[in-house]
């Protein structure tokens, strides 16, 4: 009785972090290039009562072994890094990644390690810098910060990254192109707020990157696609019917433990 009183705490405990992430999911349905998260469960070691016996020589069958669960622990909370919907903007600076690959940002010339993105929605500001809307600046291939020409009268942006800017004389230079990273183990990246990711060892071995090109077959990278912005990859059809699960679940284990006092005042009552 007092195992499986804890083994519906433990339950609890499983599902209610369960309802967190469904609820962080849900928060973020609308936020640009969001990345959903699921809980992953297991069971926790299991009592042993008794032990496997084996076929005997003389006919005799094995006996199986008796065990009783002691409960459920979270096995994982995965980041779901699937493509999110496309959201047409025709604003020349929002820009979407149709594929793999994460956009390079940083706070200033003192970070060595570019933060990664997804959200694509960047702004220009009085100086032609290329920047995210909380003023990080957006990264070429050599990791250096994208400035636009003060003189361009107008640009554009291929699906390689190149920044086509137009001079007052008609003419076109493309010497800009904005840095993509590639990661091996995208899962591996830690969250850090503001649609940011931070570098781990777990991400890609050693913890570095190369800084590579958009739309690469050779990198893997998928195209920068201009006048788009990737939204958020949350289910809200699949999110509520876990919820309810979770929901469903949490009840559950919350009448193990009900019922389990019950039965216990039943043992105190008998000396009465």
């Amino acid at each position: 009785m007092i195992r499986s009183m804890y083994s519906g705490v433990s339950g609890m405990r499983g599902f209610q972090t369960k309802l967190d992430v469904i609820g962080n999911n849900i928060a973020n349905v609308n936020t640009i290039g969001f990345k959903s998260g699921r809980v992953m469960f297991k069971d926790i070691m299991s009592q042993t009562v008794s032990g496997v016996s084996a076929p005997g020589e003389d006919g005799q069958g094995g006996v199986n072994a008796k065990q009783i669960g002691l409960g459920v622990s979270i096995s994982s909370i995965d980041t779901l890094h699937l493509n999110g919907s496309a959201m047409t903007t025709n604003v020349p600076t929002d820009l979407r990644i149709d594929g793999d690959g994460f956009f390079l940002v940083n706070l200033g010339d003192d970070q060595e390690v570019p933060f990664l993105t997804r959200a694509g929605n960047f702004t220009v500001d009085a100086n032609g810098s290329l920047l995210t809307v909380d003023g990080m600046r957006v990264l070429d291939t050599g990791n250096a910060p994208i400035v636009l020409d003060p003189e361009a009268t107008a640009y554009s942006i291929s699906k390689d990254g190149f920044i086509i800017q137009t001079m007052p004389d008609g003419t076109t230079t493309a010497d800009l192109q904005i840095g993509i990273a590639k990661i091996s183990n995208p899962q591996g990246l830690e969250k850090i707020g503001g649609n940011l990711y931070r570098m781990t060892l777990n991400a890609n071995p050693e913890g570095t990157f190369e800084t590579v090109v958009a739309n690469s077959a050779e990198a893997g990278t998928g195209a920068i696609i201009a006048g788009e912005l990737e939204m958020s990859n949350v289910d809200l059809t699949g999110e509520f019917t876990e919820m309810i699960v979770a929901q469903r679940g949490f009840q559950a284990n919350s009448r193990i433990i009900t019922t389990s006092d019950e039965v216990l005042q039943e043992v105190v009552n008998l000396k009465r």
